[in-house]
């Protein structure tokens, strides 16, 4: 055992010099590992230092956009300003808005300066700046629409005034017209040209110029007739097409023809008989005498006033026609409508010798005017050798242009396509109503006008 001692003592020292040794080393490795892990950790300052370098760049540079996008909302804005002094002229608000604008210029040209010289990146708090020219230029985009606000509510405010004037000259201009027409009409001036007409140089351009003014008379007395049913809150549309059902119309304006075809179908009924009736007169041979009879009552008529000649001779051939044709056309119903009573139709069924005043209606004096005209084209018709006689089309005639003639084109002017879609729908299309009748004097054709349009099935 004691033997064994010094084996012991030299292996531990062997053991311990070989440990000095590795332990000599380690210090040299552990210093290279410090100086690599310094070195590391300068590498990654660098990378977060570049980070930061330009995450900075970027920010001044989108600071620095955002000041130039709010400068120039702010030259829009002043721009809008200047602009909406100006009408209504304002002298402070423009020259206000004038020095805003070249302000706003000068803060564009120092914004040019400051990016060519790359000062932008001095800012010290971009992000500071970055909001605040967020918030201006939503403050001149705010302020851009309320000025347009303000622009467009002026104008339709003068729009609305132009409105209102038109409307004050058109109301005018009506008052006019129909006062005169009154005057035309009541002084019996319309048929002037016929003054110097006797019997014997009578001719179909006499009867065609009493037709033309007969045709006024009716439209007039259907304006009249409508003014006073949307006076009553009547239903225009629902009127139209209980006269003419199932029509389709080429425009909204074309249902005063349903109108105008009822009044001239009533007014024209019965035309064909000496006194619009059928009477022992129509059985007698017609004769020169009796022509020149009728060519009298029409001399007779054409030179006085209607009301003072219905005044005069209230049992008159006339008259009666007057009186038959008003309690035809007017219905009790729009009597009432119009009138607020049928006083005026118990004066017409039962006036003793008289007949009642209606100077201070325009309706009722339209009415009588129309009745006029008519009566006088009928005196004319007989007064002809061979009298005059007259035609209708049937609803779904086809349509020819020999016998007829589209009132639509005549009345109403018609753009260059809707002449090109007529004259389509003309050599293919149908009647769909007769608003004004045709007459045949001799080899003399006048067309009748016709209303065009599809029928729905």
């Amino acid at each position: 055992m004691d033997s064994m001692k010094p084996s012991k003592n030299k292996l531990a020292r062997t053991l311990a010099k070989v440990l000095h040794f590795r332990t000599g080393i380690a210090p040299v490795d552990s210093g290279i590992e410090k100086v690599g892990i310094e070195i590391k950790k300068k590498g990654d300052k660098d990378d977060r230092n570049d980070e930061e370098e330009e995450g900075e760049e970027s920010l001044a540079m989108e600071a620095f956009l955002a000041k130039l996008f709010a400068s120039i909302s702010c030259v829009k804005c002043c721009y809008a300003q200047l602009q909406f002094c100006q009408s209504p002229y304002d002298v402070d608000g423009i020259q206000m808005a004038d020095r805003m604008v070249v302000s706003e210029l000068k803060n564009l040209s120092e914004l040019k300066r400051c990016y060519l010289k790359k000062q932008f990146e001095d800012d010290p708090s971009p992000r500071t700046s970055l909001v605040l020219a967020e918030i201006q230029e939503q403050k001149s985009l705010l302020k851009t629409y309320e000025i347009t606000a303000k622009k467009l509510e002026n104008q339709a405010r003068l729009k609305d005034s132009e409105a209102i004037f038109l409307r004050e000259k058109l109301d005018e201009v009506n008052k006019q017209n129909k006062e005169f027409e009154k005057k035309l009409n009541q002084s019996g001036q319309v048929l002037s040209v016929l003054d110097n007409l006797h019997f014997s140089g009578l001719n179909p351009s006499h009867f065609i110029a009493v037709l033309r003014h007969s045709v006024r008379s009716i439209r007039s007395f259907v304006r009249v007739m409508i003014e006073e049913m949307k006076t009553a809150n009547w239903d225009f549309n629902a009127a139209a097409y209980a006269i003419q059902p199932e029509i389709v119309y080429w425009r909204e304006e074309h249902k005063v023809f349903a109108f105008e075809s009822f009044v001239s179908r009533e007014m024209f009924d019965g035309f064909c008989y000496p006194n619009f009736v059928l009477s022992k007169e129509q059985c007698l041979t017609s004769t020169t005498r009796q022509k020149e009879r009728f060519f009298s009552r029409f001399t007779e008529v054409k030179s006085s006033k209607t009301k003072e000649f219905l005044c005069k001779k209230p049992k008159s051939s006339f008259a009666n026609f007057c009186r038959l044709k008003y309690l035809k056309l007017i219905h009790p119903k729009m009597e009432v409508s119009f009138f607020g009573d049928q006083s005026f139709r118990n004066l017409i069924q039962n006036s003793n010798g008289e007949f009642p005043m209606f100077d201070s209606s325009t309706f009722l004096a339209s009415f009588f005017e129309m009745a006029k005209r008519v009566w006088l084209l009928h005196c004319l018709a007989f007064s002809f050798e061979p009298q005059a006689s007259i035609f209708q089309v049937k609803k779904g005639c086809r349509f020819s242009e020999v016998y007829m003639e589209s009132i639509a084109e005549e009345v109403f002017p018609l753009s260059q396509n809707d002449m090109s879609f007529c004259s389509s729908q003309e050599s293919d299309s149908n009647v769909a109503f007769t608003v004004i009748p045709g007459f045949k004097i001799g080899k003399t054709l006048i067309q009748s006008k016709v209303y065009l349009s599809q029928i729905l099935h």
